[in-house]
């Protein structure tokens, strides 16, 4: 017995000599079979496993394998080999958990969204099943890894089989592409979405992509706009007796068909039904995530111009308002922040129970940012003010932390961050309730601004940062790259309200006759700067979603 334990000892202590390109080549195979569940899963729907496509379906594992063989060849060292091999499983495992279950994509702005997500975020994605991936594909390969003992060789003869390596895969890949050449031509210009599941190469470029951007950012030079802003408020006898107070509302994960008012199946906006609302039915996004979505509503670029390089050089419509020196502007904030958006204005954070008065095991309600507003605007008497409240709203995946147990209507719920273990109802239910309680959050702001309708010429601007996916064609969450999103992701709420004093203003009647006209965050910039009566060249009259008298 002391013998075999001694023996299953020695086995386990005993350290396996490999060559790196073995190395290279087996961990390479680990990731192709067992970290690109997805992306064979989405081939296999276009090229379905028959006689005619398996030497083709065959040859993307060997092609995608020769290719991380390369990217590894190139990207390691004699002496780093073991801590990079170690480091790509374990990211590759968590990739893998994303894609396998949510489908999400791996590209520059997921890896930006990663990067400023805080804590809240990421505890609401973590599970059991994430940490299975996480052992499974990452920690267990990686341990292996770091067991073998890599065999060395002179640096001169090092260098010559990471030539060789390089060479063969090069030729291999070639040579598979040009073996099944019909195949690829349709792939490559017909299915490039199929690329961006492959792990973790396309990660890498995103990676890559995502550190370019940001180290070459000129981030302390940011390229002024509308310096000519001026504010126009007077009536026809020259007086100004009511200031602006406007108040803007950015929603999170909103999709516009779960809304009652755009003819959902369920009453989900039950109090905003009440109120004399104009509903835009036909509102899209400028992204498909907070990081990049945020950013451009604000910028004077349309979302086909947009860049996030552009978004951190150049001043947004805040900033235009702010040179007016006529309007007083705050940001509050429960979601991550305001992606840079209110670097410039005065901001406050209420994701944070020292500051938000309304928050119970961990999690701050939205209601919260309303607590001291009214004491806010009484000290700004005689200025304009804008608002900005940046919703957590229905941040997934745990939608049913979004809302007090009060507004739990729809049930049985997904009570729980692992979407995975829930049916597609509970999930729908739980992602109702938390826009039942954004509906209520809207109407309390609808009472403030009643307060203040004698006084000023009160508005309130309803805009979703982006959409969600609830499991149709098995994605769930958001991020997407745009020009494959579903319209779940990209189609949103948007609604306004304005108090007595604006709709003497606002041409209300052609206002909701253009409420179901295709509009987008592009109309945002020009829109604000419209209600507030900015004069400035910056100004689009075209894109005003308002029009004045």
């Amino acid at each position: 017995m002391k013998s075999r334990r001694r023996y299953l000892s020695d086995l386990f202590n005993r350290k396996v000599n490999i060559s790196t390109t073995k190395l290279i080549l087996f961990t390479a195979l680990f990731l192709t079979l067992f970290d690109n569940h997805t992306f064979f899963r989405n081939v296999l729907t276009v090229y379905p496993l028959s006689v005619h496509n398996i030497g083709f379906l065959i040859s993307l594992a060997v092609g995608i394998t020769a290719v991380t063989v390369l990217i590894l060849s190139l990207v390691t060292t004699r002496y780093t080999t073991k801590l990079v091999l170690i480091l790509i499983l374990l990211g590759a495992s968590f990739i893998a958990y994303f894609m396998d279950n949510y489908q999400v994509v791996i590209d520059d702005i997921m890896v930006q969204n990663i990067v400023e997500s805080d804590w809240r975020e990421m505890n609401d994605l973590l599970g059991t099943k994430m940490l299975s991936y996480f052992i499974l594909l990452g920690v267990l390969p990686a341990l292996l890894v770091f067991r073998v003992n890599i065999t060395t060789n002179p640096l001169k003869k090092s260098a010559l089989f990471k030539v060789r390596d390089c060479f063969v895969t090069i030729l291999l890949i070639v040579g598979t592409v040009l073996i099944f050449s019909k195949f690829y031509t349709s792939f490559f210009r017909e299915h490039k979405p199929l690329r961006y599941y492959v792990n973790p190469t396309y990660s890498f470029y995103s990676l890559g992509k995502f550190i370019n951007r940001t180290f070459h950012m000129e981030e302390n030079v940011v390229s002024p706009i509308g310096l000519d802003a001026q504010v126009v408020e007077l009536d026809n006898n020259g007086n100004d007796d009511h200031k602006e107070l406007v108040v803007l509302v950015i929603g999170e994960a909103a999709r516009a068909d779960h809304f009652s008012l755009n003819g959902y199946r369920r009453e989900t906006n039950p109090l905003l039904g009440q109120e004399d609302i104009i509903n835009f039915s036909n509102m899209y996004s400028c992204g498909t995530s907070t990081a990049f979505s945020v950013p451009c509503m604000f910028s004077m670029f349309p979302r086909k111009e947009f860049s996030n390089r552009k978004g951190r050089t150049t001043e947004n419509v805040l900033d235009v308002l702010t040179h007016t020196k006529a309007i007083d502007i705050l940001w509050r904030d429960n979601n991550s922040d305001s992606k840079g958006v209110a670097l410039r204005v005065p901001y406050e954070d209420y994701s944070r129970p020292d500051r938000n008065t309304l928050c119970a095991d961990g999690e701050c309600r939205d209601e919260g940012m309303l607590v001291g507003l009214e004491e806010y605007i009484n000290q700004h008497a005689g200025r304009d003010i804008l608002i900005v409240l940046h919703q957590m709203g229905n941040h997934g995946p745990a939608y049913y932390k979004r809302y007090p147990k009060a507004f739990e209507k729809f049930k049985p719920v997904c009570d729980t961050n692992q979407l995975e273990e829930c049916s597609g109802e509970e999930i729908t239910n739980a992602y109702d309730n938390a826009l039942l309680y954004t509906d209520y959050f809207l109407t309390q702001v609808i009472h403030l601004l009643k307060k203040f309708d004698k006084t000023h010429e009160t508005a309130m601007l309803y805009f979703s940062d982006h959409g969600e996916s609830l499991g149709e064609n098995g994605l769930y969450l958001h991020g997407i790259p745009y020009m494959i999103a579903p319209d779940s992701q990209t189609h949103i709420g948007a609604l306004m309200w304005f108090g007595n004093e604006t709709s003497k203003d606002v041409d209300l009647v052609k206002v909701r006759h253009n409420k179901d006209k295709q509009y987008s965050h592009d109309n945002l910039f020009h829109t604000l700067l419209g209600i507030f009566e900015v004069t400035s060249d910056v100004y689009k009259k075209e894109m005003d979603m308002v029009d004045l008298l």
